[in-house]
């Protein structure tokens, strides 16, 4: 039989195993940064280069030092708009310090997320196929 002491470990063991949050703290800073973000460039920015970019996605490290955030644009092409929000980091990152909690405000780098663009080209190409299968279709009738 094992001592009293092992099964209090085990005990004190489980109840911090199932206290944890499920997800790390870094995701819970890119969820609020992501969120901060899009307000601050919708209602504090006033660039045109920045008016159409849209936040896709916040990764920021395990020790919340670096952020990368992901932006797509659909007016404006990409140059322009990752300048307008390079020349606009200072400000966005003193917002987000005001807006957040942390004790060091994580450097931010900007990166463009394309995927949206590929995601409309392989649709293209997807109706393209079933066009063409469609006309084969009609051609052997």
């Amino acid at each position: 039989m094992l001592p009293f002491s092992h099964y209090a470990f085990q005990s004190h063991r489980a109840r911090i195993l199932m206290s944890k949050p499920s997800y790390k703290r870094s995701a819970r800073v890119s969820d609020q940064m992501k969120h901060e973000l899009a307000e601050i460039l919708m209602r504090k920015i006033k660039d045109p280069r920045v008016r159409s970019v849209t936040v896709t996605d916040v990764v920021v490290t395990d020790d919340l030092r670096n952020a990368k955030i992901f932006i797509s644009s659909y007016d404006v092409d990409r140059e322009s708009s990752l300048k307008g929000l390079q020349s606009a980091a200072a400000f966005i990152r003193s917002e987000l310090g005001k807006r957040m909690r942390l004790k060091f405000m994580p450097e931010i780098i900007f990166r463009y997320d394309d995927t949206v663009e590929r995601g409309a080209h392989i649709m293209e190409l997807l109706h393209q196929i079933e066009k063409e299968r469609k006309d084969d279709h009609n051609d052997d009738e």
